[in-house]
């Protein structure tokens, strides 16, 4: 049995165990190899570091390569994914369960089901579903399940391929899609929470072919006519007159009035203005708003201006969705549907875009 301390006998000295077994070393030679084995062990902990910042690096850079990989994945497959369309011409709208039928419809079902798709090549239709789109957008997109939100972009698609084809049009899908960008951009930082369905790489991306469109709706530049017949500038003054009130937006006036001075002047009638306050807003809307210039006339074009950002202004439609109160069937108006009430008419009721989504707020 070695003395295991040091040796009185001999000092300076000490047993040490190695792997060939025990030996007697010197204070010397102890702090050479402490010395050693710490420089060893200094350079083991570096290449330790380095390995582990090389492993990091290959960890981030390999992250990166497959979120690059997965985002170009999704939008391959967001390309290559031929959408379907629903073409039903009605639905039945049930709000509770029953014993022959447990659930109820939702407003992405009706978004899914209703065949919408046929409805913006109407030209009659047209104007109701662009304003259903940018009501879906302010506010009930986080409503609307997985499909019904991808089947929302694909009829948004439709709807700005079919400006994009026929220049006309124009600035309402601009203020659409600059609508729904901007619920996107809250939306987005919201994911993870439930409130948009899917992968956020494919939002972004969705969010980018956005952008992308709305400068593409920007850059539109419409060619004149080639027509021997007359225009407009040519007409007298009292057809001229006669077509301005036609227009039912302040804004189609306003820039009517920038094609020509005459025009211009037009485009300033009292008259018009008045006629477009009396359309949009009631009498005690405007009397809430009365303002009087020094001759004592009323300024009804400024009356208008300020009327629009008070209250919203009057929708009219040439065909809209209608809901039957007997058999709760959801319908476009020349549609027939099941209707057993003997005077089918009389229970049926015309839905605005906002009575169509109210109409599944239960």
């Amino acid at each position: 049995m070695p003395f295991l301390g040091q040796d009185w006998r001999s000092p300076g000295q000490s047993w040490v165990k190695t792997e060939e077994g025990w030996k007697r070393t010197t204070a010397d030679e102890k702090n050479n190899n402490v010395s050693v084995k710490s420089f060893c062990k200094a350079e083991e902990e570096e290449e330790e570091e380095e390995e582990c910042f090389n492993k990091e690096n290959l960890v981030l850079s390999l992250s990166y390569d497959m979120a690059a990989k997965k985002r170009k994945k999704d939008q391959m497959n967001n390309n290559t994914k031929v959408p379907y369309f629903h073409r039903e011409k009605w639905i039945y709208v049930h709000k509770g369960s029953t014993k022959e039928r447990h659930g109820y419809c939702t407003l992405g079902e009706a978004f899914n089901r209703l065949d919408f798709c046929s409805a913006i090549k109407d030209t009659r239709r047209y104007n109701y579903v662009v304003r259903l789109l940018e009501l879906i957008a302010k506010s009930q997109l986080p409503s609307l399940s997985g499909v019904a939100q991808k089947n929302y972009m694909n009829i948004l698609e439709r709807v700005v391929q079919k400006v994009l084809d026929d220049q006309q049009n124009i600035r309402p899908i601009k203020e659409l899609l600059l609508t729904l960008y901007v619920s996107l951009c809250g939306l987005v930082q919201d994911m993870g929470k439930s409130v948009l369905v899917g992968n956020i790489n494919t939002w972004l991306y969705r969010m980018e072919n956005i952008l992308q469109r709305h400068q593409q709706l920007d850059n539109i530049h419409i060619n004149r006519p080639t027509s021997t017949g007359m225009i407009l500038t040519e007409l007298p003054a009292s057809l001229q007159l006669n077509i301005m009130q036609r227009l039912s937006d302040g804004r189609d006036l306003v820039s009517l009035g920038q094609v020509c001075p005459s025009l211009g002047t037009l485009a300033e009638d009292r008259l018009l203005w008045k006629r477009l306050c009396h359309y949009h807003f009631t009498d005690r809307q405007i009397r809430r708003r009365l303002m009087v210039s020094d001759k004592g006339h009323l300024e009804w074009k400024k009356m208008y201006s300020k009327l629009i950002r008070c209250y919203p202004r009057r929708e009219e439609y040439s065909d809209t969705l209608h809901f039957c109160t007997h058999c709760h069937i959801l319908f476009w108006k020349d549609t027939n549907h099941p209707c057993t009430a003997n005077n089918p008419e009389s229970c049926t009721m015309s839905l605005s875009p906002q009575d169509f989504i109210n109409l599944f707020n239960f």
